[in-house]
C-alpha cells in the first residue's frame, strides 16, 4: 500500500532552550499513514497530538524533521488536505448550503455543479432538509455533520479531524462516529479517504481506526503503534464485543504506565 502521508523525525519546540517559556512539544516523532487507511492520534492532553496534526495541515512549521503528502514536503496548506476542527469553525453568516459550498466555489465550479455536489454530502451526512439554516440554528451534532460535509464535500486526499467530537454528548458522539467511517467509506466510484484523526477517548480511536498511534505525555513521543483488528462495517456490536474491552483495557494499561499524578 502507498504511503499518503509521512512523518520523518518530527521534532517541534517553543521558544529556546534556557527560555524561561520553553516547550518542546513533540520529540523526534515518525510514522505513515497509508493511501486510504485511518489513523489516529491517541494521547492525554498536551501531548502534541494537534500540534502535529497542524504541521500536516501546513499550518505550522515542524522545528526539526519533515512531513511529506504524496512524497512532496508540506510547505503550507494545501487543497489537498482537509481539516474539521473542534469547534466547527462554520461561516455564522452563511447558511449550511453556503459553507458546504464555499471550497467548491474558490475552485470556480459552475454554481449548479457547486449546489449538486454539496447536497449530496449534506444528505449523506443527514441534513438533507437543512440547507437553509445557518449555524446558530442547529444543533451541535448538526454544525459538526455540517464541518464535515464542507470538507469532504472538497474531496481532499486526506483528511484532518482534530478532537470533531469532544464538545458532543455521548449518544450524539456515538452515532457521528459512525457517520464519520460512513463519510470515508469508498463510495461512487471514489477511493477510501486516507484520515488522520486526533481524540482522547480509546474507544473512539479503537471504533474509527485501522491503526491508533499512542502518544506519551510531553513530549510528544510514539510510544506504541496498535492494530485494529475488527472488520468493517462497525456498528454497537462492535463496542459489545468483549474483544473491544480487551483492547481498550490494554491500551489503557500502556497509557497508564507513562501517566505521572500531579
Amino acid at each position: 500500500m502507498a504511503v499518503k502521508v509521512g512523518i520523518e523525525r518530527v521534532t517541534k519546540q517553543y521558544g529556546g532552550e534556557g527560555d524561561a517559556h520553553f516547550v518542546l512539544a513533540l520529540d523526534d516523532v515518525s510514522f505513515a499513514l497509508d493511501d486510504g487507511e485511518f489513523v489516529s492520534l491517541l494521547g492525554p492532553s498536551g501531548c502534541g497530538k494537534s500540534t502535529l496534526l497542524h504541521i500536516v495541515a501546513g499550518f505550522e512549521d515542524a522545528t526539526q524533521g519533515t512531513v511529506r503528502v504524496n512524497g512532496k514536503p508540506v510547505a503550507g496548506p494545501g487543497a489537498d488536505r482537509g481539516m474539521v476542527f473542534q469547534d466547527y469553525a462554520l461561516f455564522p453568516w452563511m447558511t449550511v448550503m453556503q459553507n458546504v459550498t464555499f471550497g467548491l466555489r474558490i475552485k470556480n465550479l459552475p454554481q449548479r455543479e457547486c449546489e449538486r455536489i454539496a447536497r449530496e454530502h449534506i444528505a449523506l451526512v443527514g441534513l438533507a432538509g437543512f440547507e437553509n439554516r445557518f449555524p446558530h440554528q442547529l444543533s451541535g451534532g448538526m454544525r459538526q455533520r455540517s464541518a464535515l460535509a464542507r470538507s469532504v464535500a472538497n474531496n481532499p486526499e486526506v483528511l484532518l479531524m482534530d478532537e470533531p467530537l469532544a464538545a458532543i454528548d455521548a449518544l450524539t458522539r456515538n452515532a457521528l462516529q459512525e457517520e464519520i467511517l460512513k463519510v470515508c467509506d469508498a463510495r461512487d466510484g471514489r477511493p477510501r479517504k486516507s484520515v488522520l484523526y486526533v481524540t482522547h477517548s480509546i474507544e473512539e480511536a479503537i471504533f474509527l481506526s485501522d491503526r491508533i498511534v499512542v502518544m506519551t505525555p510531553r513530549p510528544g513521543r510514539i510510544l506504541e503503534v496498535v492494530g485494529v483488528p475488527f472488520a468493517r462495517p462497525r456498528n454497537d456490536a462492535t463496542r459489545l464485543a468483549p474483544e473491544f474491552q480487551q483492547l481498550a483495557g490494554e491500551i489503557w494499561s500502556t497509557l497508564k504506565s507513562h501517566i505521572k499524578p500531579n
